[in-house]
């Protein structure tokens, strides 16, 4: 069986990627592709939940799209900081708890790194710790 999580993203409030990480590499472009057309969708559900007077905390905007090999699921932030997981359609023992438990990881280490003073916000995220955490959780799914 081979990866389950095959692109994690970070993306700001202006829509530019701060973080991109796919497994494998070859296919880097084709993510960048499908994170950015989630961005639509992304907005989409952000204008309705404002709309809706909905709970404000929930953050998390489940499924934004599926496709024939990918399921995409998106979170943001209060601070419209937007973070995008492309998992393997073929997979269906990963439930939706699982998605929402990457999404509580991935803020936080995210905060870890605007801690950081050597960090400047708005900068590519280059942190190794950072990335050893989003690797971990590509290969702790899988």
């Amino acid at each position: 069986m081979g990866k389950i999580v095959l692109c994690v993203a970070v993306i700001t409030k202006e829509n530019y990627p701060l973080y991109i990480k796919t497994v494998p590499m070859e296919n880097e472009l084709k993510f960048h592709c499908t994170v950015h057309t989630s961005l639509d969708v992304v907005e989409e559900k952000i204008s309705a939940v404002g709309k809706a007077l909905v709970d404000q905390r929930e953050l998390y905007l489940g499924l934004l799209y599926p496709s024939e090999d990918y399921k995409v699921y998106g979170f943001v932030t209060n601070t419209k900081v937007k973070f995008v997981i492309v998992v393997d359609s073929s997979n269906i023992t990963l439930r939706d708890n699982e998605i929402r438990s990457m999404f509580r990881k991935l803020p936080n280490s995210y905060t870890d790194v605007l801690c950081n003073p050597f960090y400047n916000p708005g900068e590519l995220i280059q942190s190794k710790v950072f990335g050893n955490m989003i690797l971990g959780m590509m290969v702790q799914v899988c």
